[in-house]
């Protein structure tokens, strides 16, 4: 019986037929449920704290991935023979003074930290004067149809730049559609108007696309709480350290100041510079700027293990296997156990490790190494992926796909007055997605989508490809982002959101282990194929080129 596809939209559906003895991934069987519950009731038990970043318990959970990988007698991956990649995080610290002088006809304004402007978290302690241009949305994104740096002379002038990104409820926009682009990162933003010598950087928010009363106040107390808040804010050391710059978020009303002398308004400036023709604005004003921020370093890592390939010409080529170990930690008594997020991507990926070593021990290795990835302070920011994409210890020619797996363990529910948290998701059911999985990422690779949809034909699953393009900003959510920012083909499997979802109620016992057990070897079974085929995936024309920043 051949496999027979039902077209609906947003929705593949793939009647299950076995596969032949010779296309079934070795050893697929050992990936059970009993065993990914009996992993999932430890890591994800009240006694691991809810594994934040820079925790003791965070640490044991990276010991316990390290020990499995070793038990399993796979090779370690990081550097000098490790199965740890050490990378730096970075928090930061409001010192003092933090200054901010206009000089506008002939007189000089003297703002206040706190209720004018606040530095941004990544600025660096540095001083800067100079003349002030309007940038429009500071964004650098030339493959994409968008650089709003490509006539402006910033060689000492400071970027007054908008917050978000031009069209950014246009599905239809250049810039990743709906979904946040990258360049529309503030910290990338400033990167892009140093590198073409800005001696600073204001940023405001774009009243025309979020207009309404804001206090600017309470936002600047929010950017720097007091007292700090329970989990910490971490940037990429690596990153945060480029910043050289002054960098500071200002007030509407400064931005109005600013601008009095062009005859126009924020509003109106803001929505010229929605056009891709948009030319920067010099403005007849000066700023002087000084922030004062301090930075500190924290320690962190990533858990790698790998199984070399048994092709002599592919074995130099990497499939990425991954999901992240880390959570939100306890509030006292309340602890975030992060069973599904995502507690059930990392047994998934012990699973699937001991699958390869087991077919290995029968004497069946891939022909491309395949690289077993826990991730660390996905919850952060995607900070350990983002390390590894930025930095990676293989050159990243190399990486021909990587599948990414974060809550794999339960069926996606959308509520009836879910709140912000389900923005841009439909209504349903528990039960409706009872064998449901969504595969992320499709769009950017068709021949990813491709290698799923075979590898689902003898495993039964509802692939549901809907979210790549979506408000819910799920595209970006996940650990297969910084590979895609990087021009690698990468997706990620996710049994939805819910309303246990960060919260205390996403413990162990509510998994759907059964529905995990055939996730889990559906990313395997994907996994084995791209490792065995002769050609790599490729990426869907079109697609977004590779983030520049910090490659190597």
């Amino acid at each position: 019986m051949t496999a027979r596809l039902l077209l609906i939209p947003g929705i593949l559906l793939v009647a299950a037929v076995p596969f032949t003895a010779q296309d079934r991934a070795p050893q697929i069987d050992s990936i059970r449920k009993g065993d990914l519950k009996a992993d999932l009731y430890f890591l994800a038990s009240d006694g691991m704290q809810g594994r934040l970043t820079n925790t003791p318990e965070n640490a044991l959970a990276a010991e316990w991935i390290k020990a499995r990988f070793e038990r399993l007698g796979l090779a370690p991956a990081g550097p000098d023979q490790s199965y740890f990649h050490p990378f730096n995080l970075m928090t930061a610290t409001l010192g003092a003074p933090n200054k901010v002088e206009v000089a506008l006809r002939g007189s000089t304004l003297r703002l206040d930290s706190g209720q004018d402007f606040h530095p941004q978290r990544f600025s660096a302690s540095a001083h800067a004067r100079g003349q002030v241009v309007f940038v429009g949305f500071g964004i650098h994104a030339p493959a994409q149809g968008r650089d709003d740096y490509r006539s402006a002379n910033l060689a000492g002038k400071i970027a007054l730049l908008l917050d978000h990104e031009p069209g950014e409820r246009d599905p239809n926009s250049p810039l990743d559609g709906v979904v946040t682009a990258e360049a529309a990162n503030a910290l990338r933003k400033t990167l892009a108007a140093q590198a073409r010598g800005a001696v600073a950087v204001a940023i405001v928010s774009d009243v025309h696309n979020h207009p309404g009363p804001s206090n600017f106040e309470a936002m600047a107390r929010a950017a720097w709480p007091e007292p700090p808040p329970r989990v910490e804010r971490y940037a990429l050391a690596s990153l945060m350290e480029q910043v050289r710059i002054p960098a500071v978020q200002i007030s509407p009303a400064l931005a109005a100041t600013l601008l009095s002398g062009a005859g126009t308004s924020l509003d109106e400036i803001g929505q010229a510079a929605e056009s891709a023709g948009f030319t920067p604005v010099p403005l007849d004003v000066e700023m002087d700027v000084t922030t004062t921020v301090h930075r500190h370093v924290v320690p962190d890592r990533n858990v790698l293990a790998m199984i070399e390939g048994s092709d002599p010409a592919l074995r130099n080529e990497w499939i990425i296997v991954c999901a992240h170990y880390d959570h939100d930690g306890a509030d006292g008594p309340r602890v975030f156990n992060g069973a599904d997020d995502d507690g059930s991507g990392t047994v998934g990926l012990l699973e699937i490790a001991e699958a390869y070593a087991l077919a290995a021990r029968e004497g069946r290795r891939p022909r491309r190494s395949v690289l077993f990835a826990a991730w660390n302070s996905e919850e952060r920011g995607l900070l350990g992926a983002w390390a590894y994409a930025d930095q990676p210890l293989v050159p990243r020619e190399r990486i021909a796909a990587v599948l990414n797996m974060d809550m794999i363990g339960r069926n996606e529910e959308v509520p009836e007055g879910g709140g912000g948290r389900f923005r841009g998701l439909d209504l349903q059911t528990a039960e409706s997605n009872r064998n449901a999985v969504n595969v992320i990422g499709t769009t950017r690779s068709a021949d990813m989508k491709t290698a799923v949809q075979q590898a689902n034909s003898g495993i039964g699953l509802e692939l549901k490809l809907r979210y790549d393009n979506n408000m819910s900003n799920l595209m970006r959510r996940s650990d297969h982002w910084p590979f895609l920012q990087h021009g690698i083909p990468a997706v990620w499997f996710h049994t939805g959101l819910h309303p246990d979802y960060h919260t205390v109620y996403d413990r162990p016992e509510k998994i759907n282990y059964e529905k995990m057990e055939k996730v889990a070897r559906l990313v395997y079974q994907t996994s084995w194929d791209l490792a065995q085929q002769a050609g790599r995936p490729r990426l869907t024309a079109g697609s977004p080129e590779p983030t520049r920043t910090n490659r190597r």
